[in-house]
């Protein structure tokens, strides 16, 4: 049987990830989007356990010590971390998982499961990306400079990451991200015991 794929996805805070991974979710209803864990507080429209668990520090920290994470990183003074036990499952039973998860939480991941395919959600533009995080009206303005110089320290890491795709348009971004799960499914080691003789 098929195992999943498991695709990481990163990009920086209000680069609009959330709405591609919706656009691709839409598309791929069969696709299992992992809901990480956070100790950071739910925003505006946020519904627990959809967008995220949202648990306490402390309880948070207990998970930790059993080692219940396939990966946690804290991230602008907030913890997030994705469930080993889960994803595992859902790979093992063919399901193509998406994570959606920061710089540091990826390199982790590559760590710990290295066929895991990784993208880069970028904006056009530095300028542009600015501009969405105003538009969401949910950040101070000292929170938005925190999160865009944490953007620039993020675009470091980028070289580390199998795929980039520039968030244009939703469309074209989910699109993207749609092909890259395709290609996954092709890949030749996937598929090399479907082939009689080999």
């Amino acid at each position: 049987m098929r195992k999943g794929t498991l695709l990481v996805l990163s990009g920086s805070s209000g680069v609009g990830k959330s709405t591609v991974i919706a656009q691709v979710l839409e598309h791929r209803p069969d696709v299992y989007f992992s809901v990480s864990c956070t100790t950071r507080p739910p925003r505006p429209g946020e519904v627990d356990g959809v967008n995220y668990y949202f648990i306490s520090r402390e309880e948070f920290q207990g998970r930790i010590d059993r080692g219940e994470f396939l990966e946690y990183a804290e991230y602008v003074g907030n913890y997030y971390g994705t469930s080993m036990t889960v994803i595992r499952e859902k790979l093992e039973k063919g399901v193509d998982v998406l994570l959606d998860i920061e710089v540091q939480g990826a390199a982790k991941v590559r760590e710990k499961l290295p066929e895991a395919a990784s993208v880069f959600i970028v904006p056009p533009s530095f300028e542009e990306l600015a501009n969405r995080l105003r538009g969401r009206g949910t950040d101070s303005e000292e929170k938005i400079r925190q999160r865009l110089d944490t953007a620039r320290r993020e675009a470091k890491e980028i070289k580390y990451y199998d795929y980039i795709v520039v968030n244009d348009t939703v469309e074209h971004a989910a699109q993207e991200v749609l092909a890259i799960l395709t290609a996954q499914d092709c890949r030749t080691q996937r598929r090399i015991d479907q082939i009689e003789g080999v």
